[in-house]
């Protein structure tokens, strides 16, 4: 589940940031030292520039920790290992670094799996094995390389809370997440949170300016992660892409509805286009079971001994499994069987990792789609700075766009001044309606319609009067200079690429 939501929490990479490592062994558990299954994990790091989408970040180096499960796989946060270009995994105690790669990232749920070729990196290692999710006021510990320490730190903790939760790399997502008041510190992010002998969470963050409250993934989330990926692709959490609200605390409101009395669950306000629940939801149905569990009305179940969000009930589904939905219509009583899909809002609430920014320039102009990256850009509290279209845009896009075909919000970022575009600042920022009135439903769609100009390029706006009207022979001509003048080794990116290197 994704939301725009400010997040009080922080990842608990070390300031370098680091990626995990993998391995496998046999399982005499019991005879084992879960310690040797804990490894170091060193990465080299690039991010992307969202206002000069052609160049790159400087490069950061970040320590994180790993541990190893069943079938010679490391274990650790995708934020260790987000736009990695180098990862290196050192086991416990040993000096030796081995190269690892990145086989699968998920940045919605923060987690990650690493592989290491050398077959030397496995002896001596048996693979921790995974348990359930612990229970409130138990004991747990927590495994790591805190500071970027060289020895393993264990601090011990209890279970305070288990909720639904944002999980801070992306800034958007939301899972079951495990609050303990054990010591989590920078650089134990992908470490083991351990019981009987079991992982029962892998450490991911903390929160602002407060002491010894730390976050876990608990084993709900990496079991599904880690089902996910056995098919060669990670695909994700999905969701049914519908909006509720829980208007049945108000009898008024059920009466109105034709609800028998005493019924509970929450009111559908919208089925987005596109989702997999278009033809089977409508405005002011009241969905009151998913599957085996009854919805109450603040749209809770029991689940895990748990009261929990339904959304819970869609997690434990796979992308393209289904899900039953009992709801009542109308005062009539309906259950259909919906796909889990995999609904996106068209500027996607989550920061992104792994893929170069698409753009494309001409003439010094600076065509990029509307993205949180890109809106991050303004800096801290950047949802009160960027100008108020866009905020509108990010924030509501899921329910404004109803146009099937609209892939982006296209803006004007920036411009390269030259003789050619003078005068053209007033329009930076400014989101695209149309290129030589062609329609912009996507980056894609930018140079297509540029290439249709004649004597004039001209660019409409949404909610500007007056459009940016340029010479388009002149500029034209001025196309490459400008280019070369600013550096801008290449002229587009239309497909998201993933450029970091193992």
């Amino acid at each position: 589940m994704k939301t725009p939501t400010k997040l009080l929490f922080f990842a608990l990479a070390a300031i370098l940031t680091a990626a995990p490592l993998l391995h496998a062994a046999p399982s005499i558990f019991d005879t084992a030292d879960p310690k040797d299954a804990v490894v170091m994990i060193r990465v080299v790091k690039q991010d992307y520039n969202y206002v000069t989408p052609w160049k790159q970040e400087m490069m950061q180096q970040g320590v994180g920790t790993g541990f190893v499960i069943d079938g010679n796989r490391i274990l650790t946060n995708a934020h260790n290992v987000a736009n990695h270009r180098y990862v290196q995994v050192k086991k416990r105690d040993q000096a030796k670094r081995y190269i690892a790669k990145v086989a699968f990232a998920g940045h919605d749920c923060d987690l990650a799996i690493l592989q290491i070729d050398d077959p030397t990196f496995y002896e001596g290692i048996t693979p921790l094995p995974i348990g359930d999710i612990p229970a409130e006021n138990s004991t747990v510990q927590t495994l790591g390389f805190p500071m970027g320490g060289q020895h393993i730190s264990t601090t011990e903790g209890v279970v305070s809370r288990i909720q639904m939760g944002v999980y801070s790399h992306s800034q958007a997502d939301q899972h079951l997440q495990v609050q303990t008041d054990a010591a989590i510190n920078p650089g134990n992010s992908g470490g083991p949170v351990m019981q009987d002998g079991k992982v029962v969470g892998v450490a991911f963050q903390g929160m602002t300016n407060a002491d010894n409250i730390g976050y876990m993934i608990p084993t709900t989330v990496i079991r599904h992660f880690l089902a996910d990926c056995e098919d060669g692709t990670y695909d994700g959490f999905g969701n049914l892409g519908v909006s509720t609200f829980t208007g049945l605390h108000n009898p008024a409101y059920a009466d109105y509805l034709g609800i028998p009395e005493g019924t509970e669950g929450l009111v559908v306000t919208s089925v987005l286009l596109n989702s997999t629940a278009e033809d089977i939801l409508q405005e002011n149905d009241v969905i009151t079971k998913i599957d085996d569990y009854d919805i109450d009305n603040d749209g809770m179940i029991k689940i895990h001994g748990l009261t929990l969000n339904m959304a819970e009930a869609i997690e434990q589904k796979q992308i393209g499994e289904t899900i039953d939905l009992t709801f009542y219509r109308d005062g009539e009583q309906h259950t259909k069987n919906v796909t889990v899909g995999l609904d996106e809002p068209v500027i996607a609430y989550s920061r992104q990792f792994d893929k170069a920014p698409r753009y494309h320039v001409f003439a010094g102009l600076t065509f990029v789609p509307i993205s949180r990256n890109y809106l991050e850009s303004w800096g801290g509290r950047w949802i009160s700075k960027v100008p108020h279209t866009l905020r509108y845009l990010f924030i509501d896009s899921r329910e404004l766009n109803d146009n099937p075909d609209r892939d982006d919000y296209v803006v004007l970022s920036q411009v390269l001044t030259d003789n050619v575009n003078s005068y053209t600042d007033d329009f930076v920022d400014k989101v695209i309606k149309s290129i030589n009135d062609q329609p912009i439903m996507s980056l894609e769609d930018v140079p297509t319609a540029i290439a249709k100009s004649g004597d004039f390029l001209t660019i409409k706006f949404m909610g500007q009067p007056t459009p940016l009207i340029l010479d388009y022979p002149e500029a034209a001509a001025r196309d490459s200079k400008i280019r070369s003048n600013y550096n801008v080794t290449k002229q587009s990116n239309l497909e998201e690429t993933h450029e970091a290197k193992s």
